[in-house]
C-alpha cells in the first residue's frame, strides 16, 4: 500500500519505522548485542532484519575499513536476493559470507537510493519470510500491501 510520502527517500528511520508497523514484530538483539528485528514476538521469534555491526568480512573496497553502517535483511529466495544484487540500480549488495543465504546487505547510508515505498516492499518480503503462514496470510488478506 503506497504512503502519501512513499516516494521520498528513505532513512534509517525509517527502517525501524517500517519495520515496527508489521504485526507481531519486536526489535531485541541478537549475535551478541546487535539490534535485531523478529516476527512472532517472544520465544519463537525468528529475525528479518539486523543492524550488523563491523566485521573484517564486510570491508569498504575503497578504503578497506570494515562498514560500520550495515544492514542485513532477509530475502524469500536466493533468486530475489540475486535480483537486488544484480541490480546497479539498487544499493543491495553481499559479500562471500553470505552465500547460500537468502539475504541483502546495505549500507544505512545508501538508503536515500531507495524510495520509502521500495524499502517497505524489500522489509515487508523479509518480514513475511519468516513470519509465521497464518499471520501473513492475515496481513495480506487485509490489503496492506
Amino acid at each position: 500500500m503506497a504512503s502519501p510520502d512513499g516516494s521520498r527517500p528513505a532513512t534509517a528511520a525509517d527502517v525501524d519505522a517500517i519495520c515496527a508497523s508489521l504485526p507481531e514484530t519486536e526489535r531485541t538483539t541478537s549475535w551478541g548485542d546487535a539490534p535485531t528485528w523478529k516476527v512472532p514476538a517472544g520465544p519463537k521469534a525468528k529475525g528479518f532484519l539486523l543492524h550488523r555491526p563491523p566485521h573484517k568480512n564486510a570491508t569498504d573496497p575503497t578504503t578497506g575499513e570494515p562498514y560500520d553502517d550495515l544492514l542485513v535483511i532477509t530475502t524469500p529466495t536466493e533468486v530475489e536476493k540475486r535480483a537486488l544484487v544484480d541490480d546497479p540500480a539498487t544499493p543491495f549488495f553481499t559479500i562471500d559470507h553470505f552465500n547460500g543465504y537468502s539475504a541483502v546487505l546495505v549500507q544505512r547510508s545508501r538508503l536515500g537510493e531507495l524510495t520509502v515505498d521500495e524499502l517497505r516492499e524489500i522489509i515487508t518480503e523479509a518480514w513475511a519470510t519468516k513470519a509465521p503462514k497464518r499471520l501473513v496470510a492475515d496481513y495480506f488478506g487485509a490489503g496492506e500491501r
